[in-house]
């Protein structure tokens, strides 16, 4: 009975390999990216790209082992989630209080070490924020913060 079970999971583990989850990799920049309506200095920009684009854009860069299914669903649904919170490819669709909203989150998640995540930077050592780049996108995130909610 045992040997059954054992051999049906990996007919179901093989057999999920063949069903892939859509990618988040859009070619061109998004009409409603971040920078077609505000200055993000590019030392802010490679910040973001190295530790927050792969959850919070429309461009990740996958690691080999998101072609392992279950993985690749649970990266996706990760990404997915990550994009739900904040989408720097989608951030000028927000309406102005939503934008500051999230920008003040952005402070706030940053300066409390809460983003990146633990488990993405315990794969992804790379996307680790220096002193100089936390520095970088607090004052970054305060400034537009205060940029956007003196609109009117």
């Amino acid at each position: 009975m045992l040997k059954k079970i054992l051999i049906g999971l990996l007919v179901a583990l093989v057999l999920i390999q063949f069903i892939r989850p859509a990618r988040n990799q859009s070619t061109a920049q998004s009409p409603n990216d971040i920078t077609t309506q505000y200055a993000v200095p590019a030392n802010v920009q490679q910040v973001l790209k190295r530790a927050c684009n792969d959850c919070h854009s429309n461009h990740t860069t996958y690691p080999w082992y998101a072609n392992i299914q279950p993985i690749g669903f649970w990266l996706e649904n990760h990404i997915e989630e990550g994009k739900g919170h904040l989408n720097f490819s989608e951030f000028a669709s927000y309406n102005k209080k939503k934008q500051a909203h999230k920008m003040e989150e952005v402070t706030e998640m940053v300066d409390e070490d809460e983003m990146p995540l633990k488990s993405y930077l315990s794969i992804h050592h790379d996307a680790r924020l220096s002193k100089q780049d936390k520095d970088l996108l607090l004052a970054w995130s305060k400034s537009l913060h205060h940029q956007i909610a003196a609109q009117p």
